[in-house]
């Protein structure tokens, strides 16, 4: 069965982004950069990764889920209407159709846990929630493992890592933490 996977940039304090969807805090540069493209390659958008010459190909990953805000980050600015060209991409939304140029990405307004619970019956490599912190939330009992790349800074508000809802309380074993020199700790976690 595939696993889905919460890889995601996260500050001290527990966001995932700023008050107004920013994320430019986190940082972009720094010793942590080369490892961990190496164990989650083809997490950056398609473009941006051949642009800098980081390969996209043989990474954990086949499938992307975000919710809507996540995916609109491309939107229209970034130019970026297919971000992961390389990977199966759905985005969720109730509002939204997908924008001009958006071939090869799902947007669906299909219940995000009964879907994903189908894509784990497919085969193929591994599914990585890309975020938000609402569909995170929503899919939390779903989610097989966490990866974090804890940022050493604080946001004081913004999108936290899981968006409210009901919660039971969940344990999580620790597969292994890795601090970087530039204060990045990459720290993952499987539901016990």
């Amino acid at each position: 069965m595939r696993e889905v996977t919460y890889y995601a940039a996260v500050s001290l304090d527990g966001y995932i982004a700023g008050p107004g969807g920013e994320f430019d805090a986190f940082l972009a540069e720094g010793d942590h950069m080369g490892p961990i493209w190496e164990r989650f390659r083809g997490t950056a958008p398609t473009r941006l990764a051949e642009a800098v010459g980081l390969p996209v190909d043989d990474g954990p990953f086949d499938t992307v889920l975000m919710g809507w805000n996540t995916y609109a980050v491309g939107l229209p600015d970034h130019h970026l209407p297919n971000p992961y060209e390389h990977l199966r991409q759905i985005v969720f939304s109730r509002a939204h159709e997908a924008p001009p140029g958006s071939e090869g990405v799902h947007v669906t307004d299909s219940d995000p846990v009964e879907t994903v619970r189908a894509l784990k019956q497919e085969d193929g490599k591994g599914i990585w929630l890309c975020g938000g912190g609402v569909l995170a939330a929503v899919l939390a009992d779903e989610i097989d493992r966490l990866a974090l790349k804890i940022n050493p800074v604080l946001l004081g508000g913004g999108i936290p890592l899981f968006g409210a809802r009901d919660y039971a309380p969940q344990r999580w074993e620790n597969t292994g933490t890795q601090t970087f020199g530039s204060g990045v700790t990459l720290a993952e976690y499987a539901r016990s």
